[in-house]
């Protein structure tokens, strides 16, 4: 009996631990920026952590960082993000941006991983009594049948829309190449490979 209940929790505990996560929007524009860097004018705010859940631990996994970024051209002319003024680390080494393809495919939920939850339909829970010769098998009742196809189903349409929430964000909020107006601020998503929370530098390039 002991070792039943053991097992029951154990299989309670990875159906609770490996359901498919939700996915809170991000706001770059909105967001509480703490670290800064300014050159030549061109003022540039960052922050990291911005995932959880699955996405944060996909994103430690794959040694990869999305960062928030701010920029506010208080030069005199208009700049390009990539072109005029780029990121750079504090040894003054480039960062190298990710397509927004690329981070998408390396840090989304895998819908398909949750047809494991299919493994389920053929539970069958048994109903017994009590007779003279001991206890004996009267019904079953087979729950697989509902439980399985319905948390594989359940968890792949709920990571789906996470998913889609993710690229929308990561669509919307690309500056890769965003004319940056004299006097203007932007805001944006970028996507770097990095196994660290670096310090970042803007540059403007003469």
């Amino acid at each position: 009996m002991k070792l039943l209940k053991i097992i029951c929790f154990l299989f309670t505990f990875t159906l609770l631990t490996n359901c498919a996560s939700g996915y809170k929007s991000i706001n770059p524009a909105s967001l509480n920026y703490l670290s800064k860097s300014i050159d030549n004018g061109v003022i540039l705010e960052y922050k990291y952590e911005l995932l959880n859940k699955k996405y944060k631990k996909k994103e430690l996994a794959k040694g990869i960082k999305l960062i928030a970024i701010k920029l506010t051209n208080n030069s005199n002319k208009d700049l390009t993000f990539g072109e005029d003024l780029k990121l750079t680390y504090d040894d003054g080494t480039g960062l190298y941006i990710m397509e927004n393809e690329l981070i998408f495919k390396s840090l989304k939920q895998s819908v398909t991983s949750y047809l494991w939850y299919l493994l389920l339909t053929p539970l069958n829970i048994y109903t017994t009594s009590y007779s003279s010769r001991g206890y004996e098998e009267t019904s079953s009742t087979p729950v697989g049948l509902i439980i399985g196809p319905g948390l594989a189903a359940g968890n792949m349409i709920a990571a789906g829309s996470a998913n889609e929430k993710f690229k929308k964000d990561l669509l919307n909020y690309n500056i890769n190449g965003t004319i940056i107006k004299k006097g203007e601020k932007i805001s944006g998503l970028i996507g770097v490979r990095s196994d660290s929370y670096h310090s970042i530098k803007v540059r403007v390039l003469e």
